[in-house]
């Protein structure tokens, strides 16, 4: 056993021993297609049963949750990477239940449970349910739960009570964790969309290091906070930031901006098909490449929506040597292509890393044509037209050569607006669920 796994075993009881099984119990939802066929097929699905979110919390952290709302754990569907043995993977929370309403005509960002944490948790898939195997809690420096909630007041959404009334505290220690990645030393990296933010987090889930952009001037962490990336990502829309994350064989991260800046306004932003993945060396602790990626037009993603801004990228996956895989999505449809990244595509320290530049990456109508070298990519397989795949997949991970395990952000059952709580303040469920499914690809990827 290394010591990373010593360590973690002593100083945070995993889920599975803290809970009562009846909470951690996992309910059968569906079968397991019996034949392949020579089409992109779902071939297991298994869901994620009701874990009460205080319970999983306080289990893990004492004293942080005192009302769930009625609440079940959930968000685990940010992303899901390999966790070495056949069936089992590291997932992470994002921020915690969050939803919108809008009062007196502005939306509001709420947090119905603002001492929830975000967590690191393993799951197995067994037979037609998801076992939560072990939960890692993030951590500042001195071990106080970093907790999802608002960095910077006039960048980030102001944070608000379950019912929108009542203004909560900004915390600099916040983080809306997306994608994860484990090294091999057995600690993590986790990206998020605040600074945006690359995070390097150990074993037992105390947050090391925080990567965000220049100028960012971050101040008030309980952990140490360093200025490395390009100051232009600080130009990404609000609730819009690092949202997918890979890691390449030579160790290096990969970086999804999860929709273009909004450079040099949010109009742009919204309406552009240009957004940035970024490479980083762990052991230069910098920057080291930018690439410009172009998405597909929206209704070629999802032929439902005819909204820009809808489009994101939710998940990277590397497939050997400088190959990826990139989900382009809305909340309903999913396109998967994949890219290899080429030193001639490389725009790091260029013209379009300066945010006075004009006009901006975002405003070329044709980047290519402009003489951007956009990456070249190839459909691997369209989800929208895979039976039995659920909405708002966010996490994929590759099983093997022949198979994608993609997992799906069901946002805590939560919805926006004023229907979300009931007259007692309790949730009144979405009754969407967390699925894990295996899809097979029979061409291989």
């Amino acid at each position: 056993m290394s010591p990373h796994a010593a360590g973690r075993r002593r100083v945070h009881r995993s889920v599975a021993a803290s809970l009562p099984l009846a909470v951690l119990a996992a309910l059968a939802v569906t079968g397991t297609a019996s034949a392949h066929s020579d089409q992109p097929e779902v071939t297991h699905t298994a869901t994620l049963g009701e874990i009460p979110l205080g319970a999983f919390s306080n289990a893990l952290l004492p004293g942080t949750v005192d009302d769930d709302r009625g609440i079940e754990l959930g968000g685990i569907g940010s992303d899901i990477y390999p966790a070495g043995r056949k069936g089992e993977f590291w997932t992470v929370t994002d921020r915690g239940p969050n939803g919108q309403i809008k009062v007196d005509g502005k939306k509001r960002r709420t947090f119905p449970v603002p001492g929830f944490d975000p967590a690191i948790v393993k799951i197995r898939v067994c037979g037609d349910s998801l076992k939560v195997l072990a939960a890692i809690p993030l951590t500042t420096s001195s071990g106080k739960p970093v907790t999802g909630l608002s960095n910077q007041q006039g960048r980030d959404e102001a944070p608000y009570t379950y019912n929108a009334q009542k203004a909560l505290a900004y915390n600099p220690n916040g983080l809306d964790t997306e994608g994860i990645v484990r090294a091999e030393d057995g600690s993590f990296w986790l990206i998020d969309e605040y600074g945006p933010s690359l995070i390097h987090v150990s074993a037992r889930g105390k947050v090391l290091t925080r990567y965000v952009p220049k100028g960012l001037n971050l101040s008030g962490t309980d952990y140490p906070v360093v200025e490395a990336l390009p100051s232009v990502l600080l130009h990404r829309k609000v609730n819009r930031g690092f949202e997918g994350l890979a890691q390449l064989p030579d160790g290096d991260l990969v970086m999804a901006l999860q929709s273009p800046l909004s450079l040099p306004d949010g109009d742009v932003g919204d309406a552009s098909r240009t957004t940035r993945l970024l490479r980083f060396s762990p052991r230069k602790r910098a920057v080291t490449a930018e690439y410009a990626y172009r998405f597909d037009p929206v209704n070629v993603v999802d032929p439902s929506e005819d909204d820009t801004s809808e489009l994101k990228i939710s998940s990277v996956v590397a497939v050997g040597g400088d190959k990826l895989l990139v989900e382009e999505r809305t909340d309903k449809a999913a396109r998967i292509q994949l890219v290899r990244l080429t030193r001639s595509a490389d725009i790091l320290g260029g013209r379009y890393d300066d945010d006075t530049t004009s006009p901006s990456l975002e405003q070329l109508d044709d980047p290519a044509a402009s003489g951007v070298p956009v990456l070249d990519k190839r459909l691997v397989v369209d989800l929208g037209k895979v039976e039995g795949v659920p909405g708002k997949i966010e996490g994929i991970a590759r099983v093997d050569h022949h198979t994608l395990a993609l997992v799906n952000d069901n946002d805590f059952g939560m919805t926006d607006g004023p229907g979300a709580f009931d007259a007692q303040g309790r949730l009144v469920d979405s009754g969407i669920e967390t699925t894990v499914v295996y899809v097979r690809l029979p061409q291989g990827v």
